[in-house]
């Protein structure tokens, strides 16, 4: 394998060289790729990272043994994975085949081929059993001292097969009466040796599991809901003609559901969970303003997450949320009998998220097996804050595993049953720090705690810690630790380029403001010194709503933090706010914006705005406001509700009316349009065009299949018709709602400096 020569050289000196628009908005090109997808071989030697090299992704493995790297493929490397910790060989899928890896001898060998695509293989109890899926249907591959051999394990379908008709049944019932002849041939008949097809229903299979024991198959089906696609026009097509592309449906009150099943293989049968005992699973939510305790006719849709089986009994857990996301179920289910209990109940009438537990994206939450199979942990923002806890199946009592003003961002099992290696910001909402946790003592051992993030990545046999680890103003880097009391670390990276080393970038301070409704608001200050101040700033609202960006780390807002230290060099201010509804603040934060987007949360922008006039000596007639996605929206808000505040504005990419949004994350912060029209008017800025009085920027791809292009155009016709005259609209032909070529992000940025420097200086 090719050596990687030169990745660690040595930082030169900073030096006061000027920060170049076209240059900064070449992004990790300019600045250099960072590591990324961290993680060890297989057998623990190497520690394996990916970089960006020369626009080819490529995998570099450090040797623990020789201290060197290496370049590898990494579709033929084996990566350790943790739910394989205790077997002796390690499976994976590859290339259409399973391979595995032999632990012990150190070797790897090919034990199955296919023509057709493998995915979702698991391991269980019986070492020598492969289960993986082809289509919708589980197989297993058998590695006996006999030798290897391949059996289909289910026949699933969607589709009912009719029975033979072979007479009248009458007729069939006398013939056997009769004549001994039709009873010899039946009782010689010789056994079925191939699978009965099992009648699943309507309804898209989702990857099919198999439980430790061998004996029992969970079914998920997917019920989608009856939504229209949109679709957008892609102009700039290799054959010249413009092309129609289809994306998501919008937002409404047709929800999707999911089922479960059991399928028991012995049996060959299988039988489907009915959930309508759930608590409160016809309950409506307080905004439709019905009597207290008022019931829908019918169960609300469900969405189920995978199961997760005790390795020592023959049960599992589901975690279950409601489609609207108002409620949420954690149930114990007997695989033998298919009954359930309810052991956790929680709902929020504005949404039930957090990090750590399942919110609209479908992404698991914690939920795992501990103390010997005896309780159930699973995270939940019941303090107001997302914390773990642990249910016992013998007291059915609840008790936290952590607590305080806090979140538990993320959750890795130790080979100490009772342990685990948690990701927290316990000294400040801006840093992720980690923790070695007890569970029995709930005591927090402190791993790697300073400003800045850590991303922890565990060796297989945890001699060693390896992490990423960033700051403010120093882009993600790779390091490596002995898991002793006193560490020596060692970094294995520096990836930075001399392009960006050679700038000496600032290092924004993080403080903190008291809203109008007395909650603590974090932002981040870019300050000018005093002899280039021009005492005029710019607030920019970072997007996605749900995310942070006034931490103590490095920012995917990258291009945008390079392009506020340029302001910082023209004299401008700028304030980086994370306003409610912003990422590591708690439950309370998160939900401020419930049924009003455009409330509290541009109420925090225009109070750190009176923060830089009051304490920064800024000038309240020279403050302008930016951002893209959900910044571009508040941005469009900010001009169009409250047209005194700020001077000037850019929006980009931004949504103009929720309506058109996509479902899973509007419905849960707006309810439904069809149900809740009161929540998408007052959220939405094409219901307020009448008072645009700023200058205003809109900038947008054209190929945007998040925030489609025709949320700008019909705002545009708004102020068409409105006769409104001081707004523009840029428009990026190629571009999707994350920019790709270098050349937009500079004319984006290019546009936007300009208008801050015509109506701010």
């Amino acid at each position: 394998m090719k050596k990687l020569l030169c990745l660690l050289f040595a930082v030169p000196q900073l030096c006061a060289a000027q920060i170049e628009l076209s240059e900064i908005m070449k992004g990790y090109d300019f600045i250099g790729a960072p590591p990324t997808n961290v993680q060890w071989s297989v057998n623990g030697e190497q520690l394996c990272f990916d970089r960006l090299i020369k626009d080819e992704q490529k995998t570099i493995c450090y040797s623990l043994k020789s201290q060197s790297y290496d370049t590898v493929e990494a579709e033929d490397y084996f990566f350790y994975d943790e739910s394989q910790s205790g077997f002796d060989k390690q499976f994976e899928i590859k290339n259409n085949g399973i391979v595995y890896y032999d632990k012990i001898k150190n070797a790897e060998k090919p034990v199955y081929l296919s023509v057709e695509a493998l995915f979702n293989l698991q391991r269980v109890n019986q070492k020598d059993k492969i289960f993986f899926q082809k289509k919708n249907d589980l197989f297993v591959w058998n590695l006996s001292e006999d030798g290897p051999s391949l059996s289909q394990v289910s026949n699933f379908t969607d589709k009912k097969v009719p029975e033979k008709e072979l007479g009248l049944p009458h007729l069939l019932v006398q013939q056997e009466e009769l004549f001994e002849y039709f009873s010899e041939l039946k009782a010689d008949a010789e056994p079925k040796t191939f699978l009965n097809e099992v009648f699943i229903g309507k309804g898209r299979l989702q990857p099919i599991q198999v439980d430790p024991t061998a004996s029992y198959l969970i079914l998920r089906k997917y019920m989608t809901a009856k939504n229209e696609s949109t679709s957008y026009m892609d102009y700039v097509t290799s054959s010249g003609a413009a092309e129609v592309k289809q994306a998501r449906p919008k937002v409404s009150a047709n929800e999707p559901n999911q089922k479960v099943g059991v399928y028991h293989i012995g049996s060959d049968s299988v039988f489907w969970l009915d959930f309508s005992s759930l608590t409160d699973v016809r309950l409506k939510p307080k905004y439709l303003g019905d009597s207290v305790g008022a019931l829908y006719e019918e169960d609300r849709s469900l969405f189920i997450h995978p199961m997760v089986f005790s390795a020592v009994k023959t049960k599992g857990v589901l975690d279950i949320r409601s489609a609207d996301n108002k409620d949420r179920w954690i149930v114990l289910i007997d695989l033998t009998t298919g009954e359930y209990s309810e052991l956790v109940h929680e709902r929020d009438e504005a949404w039930i998220g957090g990090p750590g537990i399942s919110s609209w994206n479908m992404v698991p939450g914690v939920l795992s097996w501990v103390s010997n199979d005896n309780e159930i942990m699973f995270q939940s923002e019941r303090t107001g804050f997302s914390h773990l806890y642990a249910y016992n199946l013998t007291s059915e009592i609840t008790r936290p595993l952590t607590d305080g003003s806090f979140e538990i961002r993320n959750v890795q099992s130790s080979k100490n049953e009772d342990a685990f290696y948690i990701t927290c910001n316990k000294t400040h909402p801006g840093n992720r720090e980690v923790y070695l946790l007890n569970i029995q003592d709930n005591t927090m051992n402190p791993l790697f705690v300073k400003d800045g993030a850590f991303e922890l990545c565990v060796s297989p046999d945890e001699k060693y810690l390896a992490y990423r680890y960033s700051y403010k103003n120093k882009p993600w880097e790779v390091f490596l630790s002995k898991n002793t009391k006193k560490k020596e670390i060692k970094q294995l990276t520096n990836c930075t380029k001399n392009s960006f080393d050679a700038l000496n970038w600032l290092v924004p301070a993080v403080k903190t403001f008291k809203a109008s409704d007395d909650t603590d608001i974090y932002f981040r200050v870019y300050e000018p010194d005093a002899v280039k101040k021009n005492n005029a700033a710019v607030v920019f609202v970072h997007g996605a709503g749900y995310l942070q960006n006034a931490h103590n780390f490095w920012s995917n807002y990258y291009r945008e933090f390079m392009f506020h230290n340029l302001l910082v060099e023209k004299g401008y201010t700028v304030l980086d706010v994370d306003y409610r509804g912003s990422d590591g603040y708690g439950r309370d934060h998160r939900t401020s914006i419930y049924r009003h987007m455009g409330g509290y949360d541009l109420d925090d922008n225009i109070t750190v705005k009176r923060y830089a006039v009051d304490s920064l000596g800024i000038d309240a007639k020279r403050i302008g406001i930016y951002g893209g996605s959900y910044g571009g929206f508040i941005t469009l808000m900010a001009l169009l509700t409250k047209p005194e505040e700020f001077a000037c504005g850019a929006a980009l990419r931004s949504v103009t009316d929720w309506a058109h949004y996509n479902h899973e994350y509007t419905s849960n912060i707006l309810n439904y349009p069809e149900t809740d029209s009161i929540a998408y008017r007052r959220s939405s800025p094409i219901y307020f065009a009448e008072n645009l009085e700023k200058p205003l920027l809109m900038l947008h791809g054209m190929v945007d299949d998040n925030v489609q292009f025709q949320d700008v155009v019909r705002l545009s016709q708004r102020f068409i018709e409105l006769g409104k005259k001081d707004w523009d609209l840029a428009v990026f032909p190629v571009e999707p709602h994350g920019f790709k070529k270098a050349s937009s992000w500079t004319d984006e940025y290019r546009r936007i400096l300009r208008l801050f420097e015509t109506y701010l200086k």
